[in-house]
């Protein structure tokens, strides 16, 4: 048992080692790390991440898009679910449910809460 958690620190301490060996910018990149079954694996990947705009990031995670609209809209069970009017305060969407015409007004804060 002693082995075992000396092996495990040791590679640890290893693995981590080699973590700061890696430049800033391929850590900015991606590193892959797996201490899964068979033989530990690291890797570093470069050019492989999605360079979007932060602030583009923040708004998405801070407000309700017409796209998450429309997917919570189809998620509710909304069939040819599609936009009709996006302003500064509300996203409606217009489709079928159970065979009738419907319209579901979505709020833009966060979390799409719905308006019905």
């Amino acid at each position: 048992m002693l082995t075992k958690i000396k092996a495990a620190a040791l590679s640890a301490f290893v693995a981590f080692g080699a973590l700061a060996a890696v430049p800033a910018t391929a850590q900015a990149e991606g590193i892959y790390l797996n201490f899964g079954n068979g033989e530990p694996r690291f890797g570093v990947y470069a050019g492989d991440r999605d360079h979007r705009d932060w602030r583009r990031d923040r708004w998405e995670r801070r407000g309700c898009s017409p796209e998450r609209a429309l997917n919570k809209a189809e998620r509710m069970g909304i069939w040819r679910a599609r936009i009709v009017d996006v302003n500064r305060r509300v996203i409606k969407v217009v489709g079928r449910e159970d065979g009738e015409r419907t319209m579901v007004v979505f709020g833009r804060e966060r979390g799409c809460p719905v308006y019905r």
